[in-house]
């Protein structure tokens, strides 16, 4: 499905990320795999997925709050002299549980410059790249807490709330461009972040998603993979559910 295709995905260390690198590579896709810091054990990991797959996977550290490591990984991407066909914009991060009235104003810009500053100085360089060869596949990681306004805080739902708008307001502007913009907005789904849910809160969620149980990284990758795909090629501007049925 991916076959020959070239892809950025960020959040590659675990989790949803880290699937979706393996998604990817298992559908014959190379990948630029990014993570905050370099790590032997995650270079020893993305190292097996590649042998597994018979694809490359390039990783690649960069905070994505910092605008000049950004500007020195998109270096790096451009001296391989490859295409850039999709990025998945998955690195995000979660506050700790407070109500909105106890949340400090610097705890929310943090949020947002996470969940949505970053992924738009992100997609800013990537767009470009792909501009040049008018083709590409855009993916934003949104939440249902950005469409439902729960279960999340404030200022993470906020943040997918303006990821999920930016994603339909790119993708009528880059249309020009051949390139499309899609987000995935997951349910609870078993990672490290999505565990952080206190236990009260998670069995009143569970009580809400008609499947009865917790999605795992590997259902919301597959998606993600679909909308990278070329059997993708007629949607954009969507925000696509991985819920269960919430």
């Amino acid at each position: 499905m991916l076959k020959g295709k070239n892809a950025v995905i960020t959040g590659a260390r675990r989790g949803i990320g880290r699937a979706t690198v393996e998604k990817f590579a298992s559908y014959g896709a190379n990948v630029w795999a990014c993570a905050r810091k370099q790590d032997d054990d995650f270079e020893t990991d993305m190292r097996r997925i590649a042998e597994k797959y018979s694809v490359n996977i390039w990783p690649l550290y960069f905070d994505v709050t910092d605008e000049v490591q950004i500007k020195q990984a998109i270096q790096l991407i451009k001296r391989q002299k490859v295409s850039a066909d999709s990025l998945v914009n998955m690195a995000g991060m979660v506050s700790e549980s407070a109500s909105f009235q106890m949340t400090s104003i610097e705890k929310m810009k943090m949020v947002f410059d996470t969940n949505f500053f970053s992924t738009t100085i992100l997609t800013q360089y990537i767009a470009r790249l792909m501009a040049r060869q008018n083709s590409g596949s855009i993916i934003n990681i949104a939440s249902v807490a950005g469409i439902d306004g729960e279960p999340a805080q404030y200022e993470y739902a906020t943040s997918k709330a303006a990821l999920i708008g930016a994603t339909k307001h790119l993708a009528r502007e880059l249309s020009v461009n051949n390139i499309r913009v899609n987000a995935v907005a997951p349910g609870i789904i078993d990672t490290r972040m999505g565990n952080k849910i206190e236990e009260h809160l998670k069995e009143h969620i569970l009580n809400k998603v008609i499947m009865g149980r917790i999605g795992k990284p590997e259902e919301v990758a597959e998606v993600v993979a679909f909308l990278a795909s070329d059997r993708s090629s007629y949607i954009t501007g969507q925000i696509i559910r991985v819920d269960g049925g919430m």
